[in-house]
């Protein structure tokens, strides 16, 4: 196994044997083994350990464990210890989702401070195996039958293309002891019912099952990959970029067909998953949304709105009367004149008299109306915004400049008349939006 794992190393994971690097060892038999292959291969790295709490004086047996297997081999050792069952109450996520993501999400950390290249995991034959039936009993498309990627922007998974007879019978060939974590027996769990209950089903029927099933799975792969490529360029074709959205036209999506698929397709990326309602946004009414932890995706007319979510913590900003400048949340440069000059959209002349400071700058409010220079009357911003055929997301975006609970200006697109500058006015202020 031992020239197995050096030939697999040269062939496809180069960087490990160039740059220093993490092996994640929680002190199970996989992890264990990887991180004696690695140091009997002389590479270069360092041991991550992660104490979850979950079984008490097993999981502090565990971090001694591998601290005394980190100073045998004489590594760097990296500790630390999670709240985990606090993290699911907080997070509202299974005990196996918190510890994924407490684990990665360190690992990341780990790897930034440390400029460290990868982080090297444990994840075997029957890992992959077991994540495939997962999937499948909940149901999935090609990606989630392609398996446990090898690598990953964060991790790397040499061990892979072994099976766990192999690493457990490496183990014993070379007295190498490990921890056995005794919830792996236990049922109750989805994936150790599939290892005790289905996996051994499965090679019994067919002895070479679990090599058929990495046949399958490479085939499966080249599919992914074929319709990776087809989907890249579909996207290259119909998602065009204006500022922070992407539009993509409803028209042009629906001539892919089966249409669902094709949306599933561009859009599982962002972390959808309610696709019937993404499906329904084709032919629903303007306005209509649906969101993700990171994304919306919004019907605006004969377009489609796709933007990444942002925490706002302010939506209003005030601008005081001695203020020359701006520079949050847009640029603004306010100052003093005698005399009018041109105008266009980024610049407006306004009676300083008639203002009350501070200023404001705010965002659209049910019921805002402002009276149009150039136009007779007041009209309601929301009929102005759809008479200039704002988007839904642009509308959100548009910032107003205000003076009291009155509109001075729609910022960059047309001032009030109510402050405008009349002849003999001498006290005019200058307000520039910079690009």
């Amino acid at each position: 196994m031992l020239e197995e794992f050096k030939n697999h190393i040269k062939t496809n994971f180069p960087l490990l044997l160039k740059y220093p690097f993490l092996v994640a060892v929680s002190g199970g038999v996989d992890s264990v083994v990887l991180t004696h292959l690695c140091a009997l291969c002389n590479l270069d790295f360092s041991i991550a350990h992660c104490n979850f709490k979950l079984r008490d004086a097993a999981s502090d047996g565990d971090e001694d464990f591998v601290r005394q297997l980190a100073n045998k081999l004489n590594k760097e050792i990296y500790v630390t210890n999670f709240d985990t069952n606090g993290y699911v109450d907080s997070n509202k996520v299974s005990i196996q989702m918190a510890a994924r993501e407490l684990r990665y999400n360190w690992f990341a950390k780990l790897l930034e401070k440390n400029k460290l290249k990868t982080v090297v995991t444990g994840h075997q034959a029957d890992d992959n195996l077991e994540t495939f039936l997962i999937n499948l009993s909940r149901g999935t498309g090609v990606d989630g039958l392609v398996g446990i990627p090898a690598k990953t922007e964060l991790a790397t998974r040499p061990l892979l293309p072994f099976t766990r007879e192999q690493i457990v019978a490496f183990a014993e060939a070379n007295f190498i002891t490990w921890r056995e974590d005794q919830t792996n027996k236990e049922t109750k769990y989805l994936r150790n019912k599939i290892r005790h209950k289905i996996v051994p089903v499965l090679k019994e029927l067919h002895p070479t099952f679990l090599q058929n099933f990495e046949n399958t799975q490479s085939n499966l792969q080249e599919t992914a990959t074929l319709a990776n490529n087809h989907i890249k360029q579909i996207k290259e074709q119909l998602f065009v970029q204006k500022d922070t959205v992407t539009e993509i036209s409803v028209l042009e999506l629906l001539q892919y067909k089966p249409t669902k698929t094709y949306m599933y397709a561009l859009f599982n990326e962002y972390g959808f998953t309610e696709w019937q309602d993404v499906a329904n946004l084709l032919t629903t009414m303007s306005g209509k949304q649906v969101l993700s932890k990171t994304h919306r995706l919004v019907k605006d007319r004969d377009v489609l709105l796709l933007q990444e979510l942002k925490e706002h913590s302010s939506d209003v900003y005030l601008i005081n009367e001695e203020q020359a400048e701006v520079d949050h949340p847009i640029y603004l440069k306010l100052e003093q004149v005698s005399a009018l000059d041109a105008t266009n959209d980024a610049t407006i002349y306004i009676d300083k008299t008639k203002l009350e400071f501070p200023l404001v700058l705010r965002k659209w409010e049910q019921g805002d109306v402002f009276y149009p220079f150039g136009q007779q009357g007041k009209k309601k911003l929301s009929k102005y915004y759809k008479d200039i055929k704002l988007s839904v997301v642009a509308k959100e975006e548009q910032w107003l400049l205000c003076s009291g609970n009155k509109i001075v200006w729609v910022v960059g697109k047309r001032a009030d008349n109510r402050f405008s500058v009349k002849d003999g006015v001498s006290s005019i202020l200058k307000i520039s939006l910079l690009q």
